[in-house]
């Protein structure tokens, strides 16, 4: 994965759990609907399975900053 799909990644990622933090959803649930966000901006991008994509999104070390 280059620096520039891996930055796109983080992006949807702290987009999703900012608003799901603004919106009153707990750490934990923000960083899940995150990783979600993620692993689905990944999927379609890539056209690859969504599992596989999770699992490439978890290799990122993305957390709640």
């Amino acid at each position: 994965m280059d620096k520039t799909t891996r930055q796109m990644i983080a992006n949807a990622y702290d987009e999703t759990v900012s608003e799901a933090l603004a919106t009153g959803h707990p750490p934990e649930i923000a960083h899940k609907e995150g990783m979600t966000a993620a692993a689905m901006f990944l999927a379609s991008m890539a056209g690859i399975e969504d599992g596989f994509a999770l699992s490439q999104v978890e290799t990122l070390g993305l957390s709640l900053n």
